[in-house]
């Protein structure tokens, strides 16, 4: 299988072109998401950063109330950044995407959306489209209000801008991340997501009870074996940071569409506390970046030898 790179490889689908000031990403000049993988990789594992695009369209910024505190909130800052030092130093696959969150969320489901926010509201069978609980919160698949900002959108959108930013951004990211874990798959037998994020402090972290620097989230062991979670779970306590498990993050869209541990796929999400690795007011690179890539690329090569140790046992049961 030829690997996706680059947003390549599906078409853009009905009015994907994008007019001028429309607020599609056509408009940034930058590809939606780039896709780094081998043809041979080295570990059966994908990194992903679904939510650090910094790619705005002059058009999106234009219709944000405002844009600069809005960006800071929405954006997982800098993850990629962390991520692409992993891969660097692990020779892990990976998928980043450049379109903000504010344009499109790609860890919700397309029909997460809060309807009031587009122009003739829901199409077809409104009850059937009924916002989920996410968007009810304000960040469904178009964030639409933030705690202590309030609405984000000066006007809302045309329902054809809502589809050609699915088709676009969303459904191609998708489909890419799909067929890289399917070619990991291919070559190692088995293949390992980890959706990485980053979270706002939780709380004080002195104390035995302090907040958690990282989250491990496998939906419940829906998404990914057992026993790789408690070797991510282990491997955090072992180095000296507090972990969490599932709460209060264990997962979304990313981790439902894409986990399938039967059929030897794993999706696992690591939540980052910003504090970890940005400056003291979480808007740059602070001193820790290095430290926290140092600890997720031994993580990354633990787990990738967990799969390997699985997919040889398996095979000698064959």
């Amino acid at each position: 299988m030829e690997p996706q790179r680059d947003g390549e490889g599906e078409s853009p689908g009905p009015g994907a072109g994008g007019a001028p000031g429309d607020g599609s990403h056509a408009e940034s000049g930058e590809p939606p998401f780039t896709l780094s993988l081998q043809e041979q990789p080295s570990i059966p594992v994908l990194l992903a950063v679904p939510h650090a695009g910094r790619a705005y369209p002059p058009g999106l910024l234009a219709r944000m109330r405002h844009p600069g505190l809005a960006s800071l909130r929405l954006e997982d800052r800098f993850i990629d950044l962390v991520a692409q030092e992993v891969a660097r130093e692990t020779g892990a696959a990976l998928l980043i995407a450049h379109a903000p969150r504010a344009m499109i969320d790609l860890n919700r489901t397309p029909d997460d959306m809060d309807w009031e926010m587009i122009v003739g509201g829901a199409p077809g069978n409104a009850a059937r489209l009924s916002a989920g609980s996410r968007a009810r919160n304000g960040l469904g698949l178009i964030p639409r209000r933030l705690p202590g900002i309030g609405e984000l959108w000066q006007r809302r959108m045309p329902r054809d801008e809502l589809e050609t930013r699915l088709a676009r951004v969303h459904r191609p990211y998708h489909a890419a991340l799909a067929q890289a874990l399917e070619h990991l798959r291919d070559r190692w037998g088995t293949a390992l997501l980890i959706d990485l994020h980053s979270m706002p402090p939780l709380g004080p972290k002195n104390g035995p009870d302090g907040a958690p620097d990282f989250v491990v989230g496998d939906r419940f062991g829906a998404s990914c074996a057992s026993h790789l979670s408690a070797a991510a779970l282990h491997h955090f306590s072992e180095v000296g940071r507090a972990v969490a498990h599932n709460r209060p993050y264990a997962g979304g869209y990313v981790l439902d569409q894409h986990g399938a541990p039967a059929r030897g796929i794993h999706a696992m999400q690591i939540e980052v506390c910003r504090s970890a690795y940005l400056n003291a007011r979480l808007s740059e690179v602070g001193p820790g970046l290095p430290v926290v890539a140092r600890v997720l690329a031994a993580l990354v090569r633990r787990l990738a030898g967990e799969l390997a140790a699985g997919w040889g046992m398996a095979q000698a049961a064959e």
